[in-house]
């Protein structure tokens, strides 16, 4: 079964740290460079982070510095660090595959709220 189920979203204040969590079915996680994205009110989703299998890594430019991605094999989650939060990076997080046009099914996403 294709599942993906993200977790770890909330209240933060500016500056502060949140780390999400994205379990993915085994499927999905042993064959594909997953993603981290995220989709603010009234604007396009946007992909934040993506780690290969091989564990290589890309940010978008204003989260480099600030945010990790990580996978973990033996329990197939892929996890997104977060530190430094600010108010720009309020937005509803999903994890997916990576890929500009074709995706699994989405999950509900995580809330990610940030306060100034």
């Amino acid at each position: 079964q294709v599942q993906l189920v993200e977790s770890g979203g909330g209240l933060v204040q500016a500056g502060g740290s949140l780390r999400l969590s994205c379990v993915a079915s085994k499927m999905i996680f042993i064959s594909n460079t997953m993603a981290w994205y995220r989709q603010a009110p009234g604007k396009q989703r946007e992909l934040v982070a993506s780690i290969t299998t091989g564990g290589s890594t890309d940010y978008l430019d204003s989260v480099k510095g600030r945010f990790t991605i990580s996978r973990d094999s033996a329990k197939t989650t892929v996890y997104l660090h977060m530190n430094n939060l600010k108010p720009e990076d309020t937005a509803v997080y999903y994890c997916n595959r990576a890929s500009s046009s074709v995706y699994f099914n989405w999950g509900r996403g995580t809330q990610v709220t940030v306060s100034s």
